[in-house]
């Protein structure tokens, strides 16, 4: 499903070349999850944008479903993000201007799918908002936005998703229940998940993990966690 070689990431600055990333490399098969540590500033965010086609690598191949990513301009990136990705971020990125119910809409509405209200409330009532439809952003919490993100993020149903930090900026329950609502959507859907996070228990409910420490990505190998609480 995901198929990454060689890839590296670099900036040019007036004194020296920045190596973000280096020569990362890993497979990742359709249904399967993975979580991405590393401290901060490591290049954990900008991984995960090359992999998603928001940004472009230095050199290395990227293919998403067999497309290699290189091979697409940015009209082929957006279509491919469009029809085949799903993407939350760690500051929601909801529109502010519309309600939930049209935050969710959108990328179905982007498909030319005719029932997307439906499908868009049925989402919002599978995370437990359907009360809340007609709320917009600032009217919700910040774990009720999160859930309006995942809900609009599997509206397209992605063959993939990435998160970035989706339990970040939530208090530990509220993030328990993110965790467990990307798990049993992951499930139904069959979605392949790349998560970036410093949630241990996140990083844990996860089939494998990775650690970015010097711009090289490493497997670490880890035993599931065995909790009520993490059930994925």
């Amino acid at each position: 499903m995901l198929k990454v070689q060689q890839l590296a990431k670099h900036i040019i600055t007036p004194n020296a070349r920045l190596d973000i990333l280096k020569e990362v490399h890993f497979h990742l098969k359709k249904g399967e999850s993975m979580a991405i540590t590393g401290a901060s500033g490591s290049g954990k965010s900008t991984l995960l944008s090359l992999l998603a086609g928001l940004d472009t690598p230095s050199t290395g191949q990227i293919r998403i479903s067999e497309q290699l990513l290189s091979e697409l301009d940015e009209e082929g990136r957006a279509a491919l993000r469009r029809n085949k990705i799903g993407f939350v971020f760690q500051s929601f990125h909801l529109i502010p201007a519309l309600s939930a119910l049209d935050n969710v809409m959108l990328p179905l509405e982007l498909k030319g799918l005719k029932d997307a209200e439906k499908k868009a409330l049925d989402l919002l009532t599978r995370v437990g908002l359907k009360q809340r439809c007609e709320h917009k952003p600032i009217q919700l919490s910040g774990g009720e936005q999160q859930r309006v993100a995942i809900a609009r993020a599997f509206a397209g149903q992605p063959e993939i998703l990435f998160a970035d930090e989706p339990t970040g900026n939530l208090d530990p329950l509220t993030g328990q229940t993110i965790i467990n609502l990307i798990f049993e959507l992951n499930q139904e859907h069959n979605t392949t998940l790349v998560l970036v996070t410093h949630d241990h228990l996140l990083a844990q409910a996860c089939e494998r993990h990775f650690q970015l420490d010097q711009g090289k990505l490493k497997e670490r190998p880890f035993p599931q966690v065995i909790s009520s609480d993490v059930g994925y």
